[in-house]
């Protein structure tokens, strides 16, 4: 479909409304771009109630406006962030209410990080490899500090919410400010110098820090609360915006910090460096000051309750006390009843002691009697045993005795010489032999052998 050609070339005669040289522009870049697709970094991203999402689209040469719809960000299968680049396809126009230029995006891909998004984790991984963001050194925000310092613009709408926050809840204590811009090439040394001159008024319990203070005092001349905590507070925007929180420097400077920092950059959204480094990471500027300051009606409460519990704890002492007095002036007033209850005391220990003596005797009898009783048991078990033993011994004895075997009718040869002959092959013919027998012995001579 092809689009009508518009002259835009203004004529003596031709003066346009705003509206419409707005609506002229919007079909000019309908008829000559779209549809469009726009690589370039997430900037500023926000999503509001209503599900429809504002970003900006950027690069290093230029910026571009875009709005996603709640339909086309309900399609979408990530969640955008500031300094993620993409891939967006839509339609170019013009928001008529402000004459701005604008991308209707339709559909969004992720392509990797932004160049700033990678030198954010760069750096945080960086810091976090040398220990700046361990939980374990970070400090306890004080319960009632003597004095709270804060870190941000004197122009800044997050000045303004932190002091209504302080005044309305802690008016008692002192508030100093120290001006630092939070934006720009310079921010991160405005806001090192002005954390650094709240170190110098700090109360820490590091050895010499007094003598930091009063040196401080003398050679400026200036006089200031004592602090023991920080706020390093920021309102929201957009990632570029928020740069200066992302300064190395500034981040080994908290880290260096003797009192606690809490850090109230942006929205709850929003990272960045100096929270991961602060002591603790508020949401919102307000909330930062909310963590640091205690209403004073909830430690008037506590200081009453606190009272009233000491006046009680007061008066039992005092009851007791008197009680305790009035037994001992009781006592001192009759000597004779403490000698009688000492008396009676020790005439009672005595008829418990021999009760017991009696009774640990009786028992050491009887404990006897049953060891001799199973004493002599055991002498008359143990000679039965051996006597049976005995008997049974001569019983297989007598089996062995060499007569019994002669009584059969054998007879035990020997030679001349003692002997024993039990072998043809131990005799001769003629030799003189000895026939031992039941009832005797006969002399023989071999007559031979077979």
């Amino acid at each position: 479909m092809s689009m009508p050609s518009l002259d835009l070339t203004p004529t003596a005669s031709q003066v346009w409304q705003v509206g419409a040289l707005c609506r002229a522009i919007a079909v000019a870049l309908e008829a000559r771009f779209n549809p469009v697709v726009v690589r370039g970094e997430i900037s500023g991203f926000s999503r509001v109630s209503s599900g429809h999402c504002y970003f900006s689209l950027k690069d290093e040469s230029g910026q571009l406006r875009c709005a996603l719809f709640r339909r086309a960000a309900n399609l979408l299968d990530f969640a955008p962030r500031d300094g993620e680049l993409v891939e967006v396809r839509g339609h170019l126009g013009v928001y008529e209410a402000r004459g701005e230029l604008q991308l209707i995006a339709e559909s969004m891909r992720p392509l990797g990080q932004g160049a700033l998004f990678e030198q954010f984790l760069k750096l945080k991984a960086k810091l976090d490899e040398e220990g700046l963001f361990n939980s374990a050194d970070k400090q306890v925000l004080p319960m009632i500090p003597r004095g709270i310092g804060v870190v941000t613009s004197l122009g800044a709408a997050a000045l303004h919410d932190v002091i209504t926050t302080l005044q309305r809840r802690v008016p008692h204590i002192p508030v100093l400010v120290m001006p630092a811009a939070v934006q720009g090439a310079n921010a991160p040394q405005e806001l090192i110098n002005a954390l650094s001159n709240l170190y110098l008024l700090a109360q820490t319990a590091k050895e010499q820090a007094r003598d930091v203070v009063q040196k401080h005092k003398k050679k400026s001349g200036r006089t200031g609360p004592v602090i023991d905590v920080i706020l390093l507070v920021r309102g929201g925007g957009s990632m570029e915006d928020l740069w200066a929180f992302n300064d190395e420097q500034l981040a080994r400077m908290m880290a260096q910090s003797p009192v606690p920092i809490v850090s109230g950059v942006g929205h709850e959204t929003d990272f960045t460096i100096a929270d991961f480094v602060a002591d603790l990471r508020a949401p919102t500027p307000t909330a930062a000051a909310e963590l640091v300051a205690q209403p004073r009606e909830v430690w008037q409460k506590s200081i009453n309750g606190l009272g009233g519990r000491l006046q009680q704890a007061a008066f039992r002492q005092i009851d007791q006390q008197s009680q305790n007095l009035d037994l001992v002036s009781s006592r001192l007033g009759r000597p004779s009843l403490l000698v009688n209850q000492a008396r009676l005391g020790l005439t009672s220990g005595a008829q418990r002691l021999q009760l017991v003596s009696t009774q640990i005797l009786k028992q050491k009898q009887y404990v006897l009697e049953r060891l001799r009783v199973d004493l002599q048991g055991a002498l008359r078990h143990g000679q039965r045993t051996k006597a049976d033993l005995l008997q049974q011994a001569g019983l297989r004895l007598g089996l062995l005795d060499p007569t019994l075997v002669l009584r059969r009718g054998y007879a035990w040869l020997t030679s001349a010489d003692g002997q024993a002959v039990n072998s043809v092959r131990q005799t001769r013919a003629g030799q003189r032999v000895r026939a031992t027998l039941a009832d005797g012995a006969v002399d023989l001579t071999v007559s031979g052998s077979r």
